[in-house]
């Protein structure tokens, strides 16, 4: 007994030295979509100030396909010991695993949730020669031709998946869904013609609306936002009922010691205090906003996850 007294002491005393002396070499940030997006833009526009803050190099790593699930399965399968680490949002965390049977990843058993890290609304926008300046006008033009319009997004279970499709099973019209590997894909076949609407994140959509080369039409919460000055919200637009926002975060996998998730908490949260960090996100429609402690943002997934549920089953969205 005292042999085993006497080795839990170690192990626990060599936890502990682990923890005070984490990270010791780069830490890989893993993105469930190709570069261009808004998860890609917001993991390397976090990972500067992060760095900085941990004192190694926070090395970005793209992972595209099936809506982030590719990449969510890959870090639940990681060694647990804080050097893997992936961003995701609702679609990776909440949408896939309640609508995709294939997925095997279970978010409450596979992943140590660390702190939210942004939130945004996401940007209802069409190809500048679509006859449509506001969501009535999308309405009419889907009823007008049911499936003629096709609508891009980052992905099948991705949140602008269920925007869109929330959006048809409370309009009553009906679009073609086309999925690509990142938002910033989505947003340039609607750009180059190939699909005519898209219901994208804010960083990946907003320059070129700025610019002229996207017409926006509303953001997809209920009232409007002071993120994306000068698009209504759904209420105003008129689809009263209809309240998205978009929000991503920061993951380890299950089994990362508590010491090292918490250090990445503490860095993070310090992180998103940087001046320049809040100017380039703002810039994009886009709020740093971390979580109070990693047990809070565990409880917020558990209740997103609820709500969504509630929301795809009373909405009547169909993901097939």
């Amino acid at each position: 007994m005292l042999k085993i007294v006497s080795a839990l002491v170690v192990l626990l005393a060599a936890c502990a030295a682990s923890a005070q002396t984490y990270p010791t070499k780069p830490i890989h940030l893993v993105v469930g979509f190709a570069p261009g997006g808004a998860a890609d833009i917001i993991a390397r526009t976090v990972s500067d100030p992060l760095s900085r803050t941990l004192g190694q190099s926070i090395i970005v790593e793209n992972k595209p396909g099936a809506g982030s699930s590719v990449a969510a399965d890959f870090v639940a399968k990681a060694i647990p010991d804080g050097y893997t680490i992936i961003i995701a949002s609702q679609s990776g965390m909440v949408i896939n695993p309640l609508i995709n049977k294939s997925v095997t990843y279970d978010t409450q058993r596979d992943f140590a949730a660390i702190t939210q890290v942004t939130s945004s609304p996401l940007v209802v926008a069409v190809n500048p020669a679509l006859p449509v300046s506001s969501i009535r006008d999308l309405i009419a033009e889907a009823k007008k031709s049911p499936g003629k319009l096709n609508y891009a997004t980052s992905g099948n279970g991705s949140l602008p998946h269920l925007a869109a499709t929330l959006f048809s099973a409370l309009s009553g019209v009906q679009m073609v869904h086309v999925p690509y590997k990142s938002g910033g894909q989505s947003v340039q076949s609607v750009l180059a013609g190939d699909t005519q609407v898209t219901f994208a994140t804010a960083p990946s959509v907003m320059p070129l609306v700025l610019s002229g080369r996207l017409r926006g039409i509303a953001v997809t919460t209920r009232a409007r936002s002071a993120l994306v000055a000068g698009l209504p919200g759904m209420e105003e637009a008129g689809l009263p009922g209809y309240n998205l926002s978009i929000w991503y975060g920061f993951f380890a996998p299950a089994g990362t010691p508590r010491d090292v998730v918490l250090r990445l908490f503490q860095a993070t949260t310090q992180a998103l205090q940087d001046a320049k960090l809040k100017q380039v996100l703002a810039h994009d429609g886009t709020e740093a906003l971390g979580s109070s402690s990693p047990e809070a943002f565990a409880a917020f997934l558990r209740e997103e996850a609820e709500v969504t549920a509630r929301v795809i089953r009373e909405s009547g969205a169909k993901f097939d």
